[in-house]
C-alpha cells in the first residue's frame, strides 16, 4: 500500500477484522454506525481489495458452535503421478474444506490431506468412502479432531496498541 489510511478507513479495517453482525444486512448495520450508506461500505471493501489493503474478505464458520462436532482429516496414500489429479478432484467436492499435498515420510506414507466436517463420526466415515470411490483411491485413514483450538487472525489498528514508526 502506498498511501496512509484515513481515520474512517482505519475504523472500517477494525470493524472488518471482527465478526460481522449476524443480521440479514450486516453492511447496513456497519454503515449506520459510521453515518455511511450500505453501498459506501461495500465500495470501501472493493477499493481495499483493489488496492491490496485487504487480500480477502471471508467467513469462518465456528463449526463446533454450529453443532458440527465430527471433524476428520482424511490422509491419503496416493501414487505420486496421480496426486495433482486426485487432489483437484477431491478439492472440487463441496464437503472438502481443505485439500493439500505434503511429502511422504519414511514412517508416514500419506501425501494428500483433506478435511471434512460432519455431525457424527459415522457420517465422516461414509463421506470418506464416497470420496475414495469417486477418485478410485482406497488407501486412506481418518484422523478425528478431539478439540478445537482457538484460531485468531492478525489485528490491525487496535486501540491502545503502540504506534509503529518508519
Amino acid at each position: 500500500m502506498s498511501r496512509s489510511l484515513t481515520n474512517l478507513e482505519k475504523e472500517l479495517v477494525r470493524i472488518f477484522q471482527e465478526d460481522l453482525p449476524l443480521v440479514p444486512r450486516p453492511f447496513l448495520q456497519i454503515a449506520e454506525k459510521l453515518n455511511l450508506t450500505e453501498d459506501e461500505v461495500i465500495d470501501y471493501i472493493r477499493r481495499f481489495k483493489e488496492e491490496g489493503i485487504i487480500r480477502r474478505f471471508g467467513v469462518a464458520l465456528r463449526h463446533w458452535e454450529a453443532g458440527i462436532t465430527a471433524n476428520a482429516m482424511i490422509v491419503w496414500q496416493i501414487p505420486i503421478d496421480k496426486v495433482k489429479e486426485v487432489g483437484k478432484k477431491l478439492a472440487s467436492f463441496p464437503e472438502v474444506t481443505h485439500c493439500y499435498q505434503r511429502p511422504q515420510q519414511p514412517d508416514w506414507p500419506y501425501n494428500l490431506y483433506t478435511m471434512i466436517h460432519r455431525s457424527n463420526r459415522e457420517d465422516c466415515e461414509k463421506l470418506a468412502a464416497k470420496l475414495a470411490s469417486a477418485v478410485d483411491q482406497h488407501n486412506y485413514r481418518l484422523i478425528f479432531s478431539t478439540k478445537e483450538l482457538k484460531k485468531e487472525s492478525m489485528k490491525y489498528f487496535v486501540e491502545g496498541a503502540p504506534e509503529c514508526r518508519k
